[in-house]
């Protein structure tokens, strides 16, 4: 991943800005929050090949099977549990210390990287989260220390990958844990990667919702 990361910003360092030093670069990439986006779409390939090829090729077996991706009967109430767990959890964060300028607040600083923000928050990103997360790496530590610490195990990675965009704050960190938590209850309770996923989707679009309307369709961010 960090490689992939450093390779994205050699190539464009190359194409746009060869008079840049590596260090200008990679700031240049941070500032700008379509490369961002299109960096975390790439960063997602790899995964996904890696999970589908080690399944399917190593252990011979269908890897939406093996993940146990079970699509659920009814898509809307782990739809209506992500969003209410958005809820929970805003009520929540407005009690802790949290940075009011993160780097992920400046990617919703142009109408056109919000929008696309939004499409990949509620399709490629949580997917591939949830076939690493809950699909590959929950059942491992499951069978190794047992489901509660499966799911906790699980749960702390997760947060941990999100954290910079949060600017490393210990409260960002905590909601982030805790969205993690819901899900592996979810996957242990329904045997579902498929559940989850649609739990993790219920989270994520209620949010970016919640920021259309706000915003009045990304045109007015307020000013942090």
């Amino acid at each position: 991943m960090l490689a992939l990361d450093y390779g994205f910003v050699l190539a464009d360092q190359w194409l746009h800005h060869p008079h840049l030093t590596f260090a200008d670069a990679l700031q240049y990439v941070d500032g700008q929050p379509l490369l961002v986006i299109a960096l975390s779409f790439l960063n997602f390939i790899p995964v996904a090949l890696f999970l589908f090829v080690l399944v399917e090729g190593k252990y011979h077996v269908s890897f939406w099977q093996a993940i146990r991706w079970n699509w659920p009967r009814s898509q809307w109430k782990p739809l209506a549990l992500g969003a209410a767990t958005f809820v929970i959890l805003v009520l929540l964060q407005s009690m802790l210390p949290l940075p009011k300028d993160t780097p992920f607040e400046h990617l919703f600083d142009r109408p056109l990287d919000a929008y696309l923000l939004a499409i990949l928050a509620v399709s490629v990103g949580p997917l591939v989260e949830e076939l690493f997360f809950r699909g590959f790496l929950y059942p491992a530590l499951a069978r190794r220390t047992g489901v509660a610490w499966g799911i906790v195990l699980t749960a702390l990675p997760f947060a941990l990958l999100h954290l910079p965009q949060y600017g490393w704050a210990w409260g960002a960190a905590l909601i982030i844990f805790l969205v993690g938590v819901i899900c592996g209850i979810v996957r242990a309770v329904t045997r579902s990667v498929a559940a989850s996923f649609l739990v993790h989707v219920g989270y994520n679009g209620f949010q970016m919702l919640i920021f259309v309307a706000e915003t009045h369709g990304f045109r007015h961010m307020p000013k942090s």
